[in-house]
């Protein structure tokens, strides 16, 4: 028989231990740990106790990194076989202005990150004469520098049912979003960025912005948003510019999102338009209606740009009652403006399965594929300036690719190394990378690395 008695001194221990849970919340409890420790949340653990004790007061710290590796194992543009690394650290601050100035449901939030490395994608798997659609490591790209990624002001009224958000941030943020577990590009983030990249700037781009949403019913809300649209701060060395100048106008996206628990098991599905008003090129014709590529002539202006996205998200199976493993399908399609951009249309599916066996209960497995479809006015625009050319030969320097579809995808299984540490080995597969026909279909192996510290 087991024994199940304890001194009086233990007691007390316990109840003391109990209640300083109690009183902190079971999460601090969890947090209150030395560095390294692998159920910790953050590599360095508790700060002997501070970071506890600032988190109480409403100040949160957090430095993340992700890396990601990319190897052409087979085909691509060349087939020089390689690897590339891309990183990204992020250090940020989140204040509970509730507890420390007494302003109800209010918050800020400050980001600043760094991304350094390259991309496998760029001189391996895609045709450098028009570049790629997807990228095998997602984590590259927008400038491999230090930006101020976010500086917002979040305010909540009517019972939390309003939400009001100003400052710097990115459309991905709050519209069209997704997780980013995928290594590939076209399965991670707001997929809305990365088809509209000229107008619509996801992380860790930052424009000064407006979101306003409102709960129409708890598992339902509504929201709206105004980005300025300016392209300097794509830039390089315009990480930390704060100003309009460059200012081209806005893009106003618009969104419903319900997300739903059905039968106990989370969704979310979200509904989608937005419009920019500042000027945008034709992709095929001048302002005569013929192929400006062979006129000579500018491509003529259009007043807009507009395009829709729909996104869903379901668990669908659980283990017992534990609902933290289990089945979720997701699929995500977006339609773009045909006279303006290179991508009509996208659409995306996938699943992951979380908790794949009792003894790794915090792994989980990914699987997704992807079609990237070329605007047809966009492919014929490559035609036209071959034959304004002369040159039809694949392999002459000067020969511009026609670009049509694209397809990806990806296989990973994320390792839980510790609450503070996940490592996702992947396979991915690219046929027709870039939309080039003429491009042998690709293989890539690779591994992305989340931490925090």
């Amino acid at each position: 028989m087991p024994d199940f008695s304890f001194s009086r001194d233990s007691a007390i221990s316990a109840l003391r231990t109990l209640g300083g849970c109690t009183a902190l919340g079971l999460a601090t409890c969890a947090h209150a740990a030395p560095a390294f420790d692998s159920e910790s949340p953050y590599m360095l653990g508790d700060w002997n106790g501070t970071r506890t004790e600032l988190a109480e007061k409403g100040y949160d710290f957090k430095l993340d990194y992700t890396g990601e590796m990319g190897s052409n194992l087979h085909g691509g543009y060349d087939h020089d076989r390689t690897a590339r690394y891309s990183d990204q650290f992020g250090l940020g601050t989140h204040l509970d202005l509730q507890k420390i100035l007494g302003w109800n449901d209010a918050e800020f939030q400050l980001t600043i990150t760094k991304r350094s490395g390259n991309n496998i994608s760029n001189d391996r798997i895609n045709d450098p004469r028009v570049g790629g659609f997807t990228s095998a490591q997602e984590v590259w790209g927008r400038g491999q520098t230090t930006r101020l990624t976010q500086m917002w002001y979040q305010q909540k009224f009517f019972d939390q049912k309003l939400d009001i958000k100003v400052g710097r941030f990115g459309e991905g943020e709050d519209f069209n979003s997704f997780p980013c577990d995928f290594q590939n590009l076209a399965f991670c983030g707001s997929q809305v960025g990365n088809w509209v990249g000229g107008i619509w700037y996801n992380w860790p781009v930052s424009q000064w912005a407006l979101r306003v949403k409102y709960h129409l019913t708890p598992e339902l809300y509504a929201q709206l948003g105004a980005y300025e649209q300016n392209p300097s701060n794509l830039d390089r060395g315009n990480g930390f510019k704060l100003s309009g100048s460059g200012t081209q106008g806005a893009i106003l996206p618009v969104e419903l999102v319900w997300t739903p628990k059905l039968n106990g098991l989370p969704g979310e599905y979200r509904a989608g338009y937005y419009y920019s008003n500042a000027k945008a090129s034709d992709v095929y014709k001048d302002r005569n209606d013929q192929p400006a590529a062979l006129s000579g002539e500018a491509y003529r202006s259009a007043s807009s740009k507009h395009g829709v996205w729909l996104g869903v998200q379901q668990q669908v199976t659980s283990i017992a009652s534990d609902h933290s493993r289990g089945l979720s399908l997701f699929a995500n399609a977006t339609m773009h403006d045909k006279k303006t951009n290179a991508i009509d249309n996208y659409v995306q599916a996938g699943l992951t399965y979380k908790g794949p066996f009792d003894a790794r209960a915090k792994d989980d497995i990914g699987f997704a594929l992807a079609r990237v479809h070329v605007n047809p006015a966009y492919r014929k625009n490559a035609e036209m300036t071959n034959r304004a050319n002369a040159v039809y030969d694949y392999d002459n320097p000067a020969f511009l690719p026609p670009q049509d579809t694209e397809y990806s995808a990806e296989l990973y299984y994320g390792v839980h190394v510790t609450n503070w540490l996940t490592v996702r080995p992947n396979l991915q597969y690219i046929r027709h990378p870039g939309g080039v026909n003429d491009v042998d279909d690709a293989l890539i192996g690779g591994i992305k690395i989340q931490s925090s510290f």
